[in-house]
């Protein structure tokens, strides 16, 4: 199993920047992808970017294409999600996870496998 574990989130103002970071323990030693998706109030949960195992894929909602910036330090263990020029419409509780079982590129929730708890982004306007 892998566990992903966020933190980063806070409260922003709108232009502002924050920098998410996950952590995933469990499965060392496995190469798999890792994502980052987002869930507002009332709203389904959406996918926001991915990475490959390596860093040389990722791919990003046209919603944040331009803004945010997935990346990881397989050293460290951490996937980051720098997110720029934030917006009220960012604000979300975003989840770090990862697929290990998943089709290369995918960006369904049913694609990711192991998901963390969560951390809450509030851009204010």
């Amino acid at each position: 199993q892998v566990q992903p574990v966020e933190s980063g989130g806070g409260l922003v103002q709108a232009g502002g920047s924050l920098r998410l970071s996950c952590a995933p323990s469990g499965r060392t030693g496995s190469s798999y992808a890792m994502g980052w998706f987002r869930q507002a109030p009332g709203k389904e949960r959406e996918f926001v970017a991915r990475i490959s195992w390596s860093g040389g894929s990722t791919y990003y909602a046209d919603s944040v294409k331009g803004r945010f910036t997935i990346s990881r330090d397989n050293g460290k263990n951490t996937v980051y999600l720098q997110m720029n020029s934030l917006k009220p419409e960012d604000t979300a509780v975003y989840y770090c996870a990862a697929a290990l079982y998943g089709p290369p590129g995918g960006t369904r929730v049913a694609d990711f496998d192991y998901w963390g708890q969560g951390t809450q982004v509030t851009v204010s306007s």
